[in-house]
C-alpha cells in the first residue's frame, strides 16, 4: 500500500488535466461484484490487469484485450501459449504485494478498464476507487473467489463483450466445481485425510481458514491441518515441530525446490505423510494448479487433488482433462510430452 501512496502522490495535475480532454465514448454502468457501478465504455478493448488473478482471467476470455502480464511469462511458462499472447508486455501489478506500477504507466497503456479479480474486502474495494479517482480510467472488482468461478466468468464475460465465452466456461466451472464437491462429499467425515499445503524453499509457509491460498483444499473438504490448529487468517509461517505434532497424511506443494528436497531432509523424515510418500507437487505451468495465481487455473488443479489424494473416486485420466482444460481455457493444447511434465510430480520420485 505504501507503493500504492507513492506513485498516487506523484501524478501530475497536468496528466489528470490531459485525461479529461479525451473525447468521451458511448458508455454504459455496470455493477461489479463489491456492488460499485461504473460507467464503462460500450466497447471494451483494452483492458488493465491490476493483479495476477486478473491477467489469468481476462487472458482465459478474452486474450485480444489483455494489455500485457503483471510479470512477464517466463521460459518454461511460454510454449503452454500462443506466441502472441506469451509475448505480451510485463506490466507489473497494481494490487497484492509489492505492487509495482505508477500513475504514468496504467496513463499510457490507454486501457478502456482496470480489472481487478479477487477480494472484495473493504480493502480492496477503496485500492479501487482510488485507481480510478487518480486515473480517470473504469476500475472494476471482480470476485475471484474459486467457489465462484462460474459467477466470475459471467460478469467478466458480459463486461468485455463475450458473453458466450463467458457462458461456456462457466459451464465448465460449474460442472468441475459440482463433480468435485460430490465425490469429495462421498468420504465419510472420519475418513478424510489430513493435508498440510507446504510453500517456499522450505516448505514451513502456509494458509490457514479464510487464505484464498487454499481455496482449493477448502473445496475438496480434505481436512487442511494448519486452518484445524491456528484458525482463521491468511498466508503464515510454522515451524517444523508444529508440523510434527499435527502429522499430515498428504503434503502439496507448488514449490519444486521443497518437494526435491523434502526426501532427503532429517527435519521431515519424521513427517508420515514424507515417510508414506504421500508429497505431491502440484503441476505448475503455465500458472500453478492449486494456488498462485489464485484464480481459474484452479478448477483443473480440483481434479488433480482428487486423483492424488482419493484415486478410486477420481479414476479418470487427467491426461485427457488435462489436454481438454489447456485447450479451453489457455487457447493451446498441450503436446503428449508436455502433460507427462506437467503431471510428473504426481507420483514420488524413485
Amino acid at each position: 500500500m505504501a507503493g500504492m501512496r507513492g506513485w498516487m502522490r506523484g501524478a501530475g495535475a497536468g496528466l489528470l488535466l490531459a485525461l479529461l480532454t479525451f473525447p468521451a465514448a458511448a458508455e454504459r454502468i455496470v455493477m461489479d461484484s463489491a456492488g460499485r457501478r461504473v460507467a464503462v465504455p460500450d466497447r471494451v478493448e483494452r483492458v488493465f490487469p491490476a493483479g495476477p488473478p486478473a491477467s489469468v482471467v481476462v487472458y482465459m476470455l478474452a486474450p485480444d484485450t489483455l494489455l500485457g502480464w503483471t510479470r512477464a511469462i517466463s521460459p518454461p511458462e511460454r510454449p503452454f501459449l500462443p506466441d502472441r499472447y506469451a509475448e505480451l508486455p510485463e506490466l507489473g501489478r497494481l494490487t497484492g504485494r509489492g505492487n509495482t506500477v505508477n500513475l504514468e504507466t496504467v496513463v499510457a497503456a490507454k486501457p478502456d478498464v482496470v480489472v481487478d479479480v479477487g477480494s472484495t474486502a473493504p480493502t480492496f474495494v477503496s485500492l479501487a476507487d482510488r485507481v480510478q479517482e487518480q486515473t480517470r480510467v473504469p476500475t472494476l472488482l471482480i470476485d475471484g473467489h474459486l467457489a465462484d468461478s462460474p459467477r466470475t466468468f459471467r460478469t467478466l464475460g458480459t463486461l468485455l463483450g463475450v458473453a458466450e465465452r463467458g457462458e461456456e466456461l462457466a459451464r465448465y466451472a460449474e460442472t468441475t466445481l459440482a463433480e468435485v464437491r460430490r465425490r469429495f462429499d462421498s468420504v465419510p467425515e472420519d475418513k478424510r485425510l489430513k493435508v498440510y499445503m507446504a510453500r517456499g524453499p522450505r516448505g514451513l509457509q502456509t494458509g490457514i481458514r479464510g487464505s484464498i491460498n487454499v481455496e482449493a483444499l477448502d473445496v475438496a473438504g480434505v481436512r487442511n491441518v494448519a486452518a484445524e490448529n491456528l484458525g482463521s487468517g491468511g498466508l503464515v509461517n510454522v515451524s517444523m515441530e508444529q508440523v510434527l505434532s499435527w502429522q499430515p497424511d498428504a503434503i502439496v506443494t507448488i514449490d519444486r525446490g521443497f518437494y526435491e528436497s523434502v526426501w532427503t531432509d532429517p527435519l521431515w523424515q519424521g513427517v508420515k505423510a514424507v515417510r508414506d510418500r504421500r508429497v505431491y507437487l502440484s503441476p505448475g505451468l503455465p500458472f500453478t494448479w492449486i494456488d498462485s495465481p489464485p484464480a481459474a487455473n484452479r478448477l483443473l488443479g480440483l481434479r488433480w487433488l482428487g486423483a492424488v489424494l482419493y484415486p478410486e473416486l477420481f479414476p479418470e485420466d487427467l491426461r485427457e482433462e488435462t489436454r481438454r482444460f489447456h485447450a479451453l481455457f489457455y487457447h493451446r493444447e498441450p503436446t503428449a510430452e508436455q502433460i507427462d511434465a506437467l503431471l510428473a510430480g504426481s507420483r514420488p520420485p524413485g
